[in-house]
């Protein structure tokens, strides 16, 4: 085994939604977000694609006022969840989602 050469995977993408900007725009930016049902409110988005993108988003819309718990569901290359608890402004929301 120690003469066996290993292959080096290659990068999926050049870098996550949240660390390396749009190339068009220059700006990070979530591609889509859409609302659900109301009460305990799930936000679809599209472009988080790392744990760091988990964190800045739960880190951000924890800080909207009305929100007692957020969970984050991950689906890299996919539309993730976001889940809001609690009585929370929706346009608050989306502009945590997206800073």
């Amino acid at each position: 085994m120690a003469n066996t050469p290993r292959t080096l995977l290659p990068m999926a993408t050049g870098g996550c939604a949240c660390c390396t900007p749009d190339p068009a725009t220059g700006r990070h930016e979530t591609r889509s977000i859409t609302e659900p049902a109301p009460g305990t409110t799930t936000y679809r988005v599209d472009g988080m694609t790392c744990g760091h993108c988990v964190a800045s988003v739960t880190r951000q819309v924890a800080t909207v006022p009305g929100a007692s718990a957020v969970e984050v569901d991950l689906t890299s290359g996919g539309v993730s969840t976001v889940t809001v608890t609690g009585p929370v402004d929706p346009d608050e929301v989306r502009a945590a989602i997206t800073k």
